[in-house]
Order: structure tokens, then C-alpha cells, then sequence
């Protein structure tokens, strides 16, 4: 059996994966770092359900609990993962992810359309700057494009018609959530409402700038707020740095 990482990043938008690179490679530099993804075809019906199945699948061949973090719907799988699968997972750390787990961008999408006769394409446009900020990390037609194929790849029940929830709460094991103060889809107000639920080991921590998409503009900071947060746990849970 091949050796298993210490750390497992989830991620289920492969169009947006190059977002999260920065940040996996800064913590690559010390930890051992692998990427799980999962990939929802159009043609399924959206559901978290079938990726948790699989995460399970891939991490039930590990001989020990391992570290898992996300972003977004991403955070939202491995939080629905570590709630089912508490002895499965070390620490679990989630960014840009609401107390609401469901409140992602593509939520936010759904209501515009809804509130302004205007296109996808359109809507997205202007979804762009409160994804990102006035300074864009790639150019506005490649980001309209990947969002649209996250759009329609989602494992999450959101539509026209109807906006899903998923059940709020903590997890057993430390638990550290991340955001940004710059963030419009999981604004502060949204990301405070963990405060109440978390553990005297969990820790909640806001960038100051970055927006959405804070963890590919401050890689470093971010990445500096995570392994201070494994430092911190139980010698038994915490990280070793590779030599």
C-alpha cells in the first residue's frame, strides 16, 4: 500500500482547482499534501451524499486519522464527511465555508438570477468582483468560464427553484475556520455565527483581505494561520514537518 499524506486537501470544482494551488504547494513545503476531487457530472442529481460515500472510500484505507481541509463546497463535503466518519479525521479545516455550510457563491448566483432578468454570463460578470476583487487573478473570460463549468458540475441541490441547507454544527475534532473580512459571499456577520458552536480546541480566524478566493491571494498568511493551528493540537494529532 503506497504511504498515505498526513493531509488531504478536498476539492470537488476542478475548473477552480488552480485557485487552491497556491496555498497547497506553500503547504506542501513542510507537510505531505495530497488533493482528492471529485467529479459531479451534469447529468447526476446534486447531492454531497455521493462524494461522501467516495472520500470514505479513499480514506478508510488509511491506518490513522488524517488532517482534512477545504474550500467552499469543498469544506462543505469534508465537514459532512467528519460528522459521519468522526474516527476517520485528525482536524478538520474549513475556508470560506458559513455555519450555514450551504451558503456558497453559487447560492448568492441563484438568488441575482432570480432578482435581475439577466444572463448567466452577465450575472457571473459581475460576480467576478465580489468573488475576487477589483484585481482579477486571471483574465475576466476564463473566470466566467470556469465558474459556468462549476455551475453546472455542483454536488449541491441549488436552483431556480430552491436553495439547499445543510444541517449546522460542529464536529468532534478540532475544528479551525477560516474567512476573510473582504469576503461578500461569507461576509463576517455569517462566519461569526460559528463562534456559539465551537470547542475550546477549535479556533476562528478572518483574513484581512482577499475576498472569496483569500486563501490564493495570501497563501502564506493563510498557510502560516493552518500549521500554527496542527502545532496546537495533541502531540498524538499534531503534524510532523518532513525533513
Amino acid at each position: 500500500m503506497p504511504k498515505m499524506p498526513d493531509v488531504v486537501w478536498l476539492n470537488v470544482s476542478s475548473s477552480l482547482k488552480r485557485l487552491h494551488q497556491p496555498l497547497m504547494q506553500y503547504l506542501s513545503q513542510d507537510q505531505q499534501v495530497a488533493c482528492w476531487e471529485y467529479y459531479q457530472s451534469p447529468d447526476e442529481p446534486g447531492s454531497l451524499d455521493t462524494a461522501v460515500m467516495l472520500l470514505h472510500n479513499y480514506l478508510k484505507q488509511c491506518d490513522r486519522p488524517i488532517h482534512l481541509l477545504g474550500h467552499s463546497t469543498g469544506g462543505a463535503v469534508g465537514l459532512s464527511y467528519a460528522r459521519l466518519h468522526s474516527e476517520r479525521v485528525a482536524s478538520l479545516t474549513l475556508l470560506g465555508v458559513a455555519a450555514q455550510p450551504a451558503i456558497t457563491w453559487h447560492a448568492h448566483y441563484y438568488v441575482l438570477r432570480k432578482l435581475f432578468p439577466c444572463s448567466r454570463e452577465q450575472i457571473l460578470v459581475q460576480m467576478t468582483r465580489s468573488l475576487f476583487g477589483q484585481s482579477l487573478p486571471y483574465s475576466l473570460k476564463d473566470l466566467v468560464r470556469w465558474l459556468i463549468y462549476d455551475l453546472d458540475h455542483l454536488p449541491f441541490a441549488h436552483s431556480l427553484i430552491q436553495i439547499a441547507e445543510l444541517p449546522k454544527g460542529s464536529v468532534p475534532m478540532p475544528l479551525l475556520v477560516c474567512g476573510c473580512r473582504t469576503d461578500a459571499i461569507v461576509h463576517s456577520v455569517a462566519l461569526e455565527d460559528w463562534a456559539s458552536l465551537l470547542k475550546s480546541s477549535d479556533r476562528l480566524w478572518q483574513c484581512p483581505d482577499g475576498h472569496h478566493f483569500f486563501h490564493h491571494t495570501y497563501p502564506a498568511l493563510v498557510g502560516e494561520q493552518i500549521q500554527a493551528f496542527w502545532r496546537s493540537l495533541p502531540c498524538n494529532l499534531a503534524i510532523q514537518s518532513v525533513i
